[in-house]
C-alpha cells in the first residue's frame, strides 16, 4: 500500500524532484475529461481563440518557453501548439523523453530537454521569454534560489507563470492523505495565502496578475483517497464519477458560475502568479 501510494504521489516527474499527480497529468474517461476542461477553460486557462495560456500569460511563435518541472508535458501542449521554442526541464529523463515525443507533435518550432534539478539551469543568461513553474515551488529545498535562476534565465519583459496548492486544501489534506503527501519527494513545504507573490517580488519581478483556481479538483483530491485501490487511470471509482456528474451539472445552471467563482476563491485548489521581469 505504501509504495502504491508513493508511486501516485510522485508520477508527474517534477523538480526536488517530483510533485503530486496533477489533474492534468489524468488519462481520465469522458466524464472527468469533459468537466475538467470546461472547469479550468472558466477559470482563464487553454484560451485559444487569444493564445494565453492562462490570462494574461500569452504564447505566441516567437517566444522561448521554460517549462521548468513539466513531467510528461501537460500544460506544455498548449505552448507547443502555438508553435513556440520549449526547453522541457525535469529531474526525470524518461519523464523527459514521453514529454518531447509528445511535443514534437504537436506543431512546436523546437523542443529542448534539460535533465536538471535547477540548481543551476544548464541555460545562459537572459534567453528565455516564457517561464512556467506550475506545482513545483512547494517541493524545493530554497524557493529564492530556484526563483533566482529563473530569474537568470529569462530576458528582461519576460513573463513568470507560477503555481503553488494552496494552504486551505493542503490544510484538507494534512488530515486525509496519507503521510508520505507531505514527505520527500513530495510536498515539503506550504505557501500561504501571499507568499507566492511575495517571494516573486523578492526575486525581483512585478507582478502583474493573481488568482486562485480548482475547487473542483481540490474536492476530486480529497474524495480520491477513499477510493481504496483506485489508480490514476479508469474506470473510476463511483464516488469520482458522482462528483464529477455533479459539477459538471451545476455549472450548466445559471447561477453555476457565480457560485464556482466563489468556490475557487475560498477553497482552490492553487494559488496562481504571473509576473513579468523588468
Amino acid at each position: 500500500m505504501l509504495n502504491r501510494l508513493k508511486r501516485l504521489l510522485s508520477s508527474s516527474s517534477e523538480l526536488q524532484p517530483t510533485r503530486e499527480p496533477a489533474p492534468k497529468m489524468l488519462a481520465p474517461t469522458e466524464p472527468e475529461i469533459d468537466i475538467g476542461l470546461i472547469d479550468i477553460h472558466q477559470s482563464g486557462w487553454l484560451q485559444n481563440d487569444t493564445g494565453e495560456l492562462v490570462r494574461g500569460f500569452a504564447i505566441s511563435a516567437e517566444d522561448v518557453v521554460l517549462d521548468i518541472g513539466c513531467g510528461e508535458g501537460g500544460y506544455a501542449l498548449f505552448s507547443a501548439r502555438q508553435g513556440a521554442e520549449i526547453i522541457l526541464a525535469d529531474v526525470d529523463a524518461d519523464k523527459l523523453d514521453t514529454a518531447r515525443a509528445r511535443l514534437e507533435k504537436e506543431g512546436a518550432r523546437s523542443v529542448r530537454t534539460l535533465v536538471t534539478d535547477a540548481n543551476p539551469i544548464p541555460l545562459d543568461d537572459g534567453v528565455i521569454s516564457r517561464v512556467v513553474a506550475m506545482e513545483v515551488l512547494e517541493h524545493v529545498d530554497d524557493p529564492a534560489q530556484f526563483m533566482a535562476e529563473l530569474v537568470r534565465v529569462a530576458r528582461p519583459g519576460a513573463l513568470f507563470l507560477l503555481t503553488v496548492p494552496d494552504e486551505i486544501i493542503e490544510g484538507v489534506q494534512k488530515h486525509i492523505a496519507p503521510s508520505v503527501y507531505f514527505e520527500r519527494p513530495n510536498h515539503i513545504r506550504i505557501f500561504k495565502r501571499g507568499e507566492l507573490e511575495q517571494l516573486a517580488l523578492e526575486a525581483g519581478l512585478s507582478v502583474e496578475s493573481t488568482m486562485q483556481y480548482g475547487f473542483y479538483h481540490a474536492v476530486w483530491w480529497s474524495l480520491y483517497w477513499a477510493c481504496e485501490n483506485q489508480p490514476l487511470s479508469p474506470p473510476w471509482h463511483p464516488l469520482l464519477e458522482n462528483w464529477s456528474e455533479t459539477w459538471s451539472t451545476l455549472l450548466s445552471l445559471p447561477a453555476g458560475p457565480r457560485i464556482k467563482t466563489a468556490l475557487d476563491t475560498v477553497m482552490p485548489k492553487s494559488q496562481v502568479v504571473v509576473a513579468r521581469k523588468p
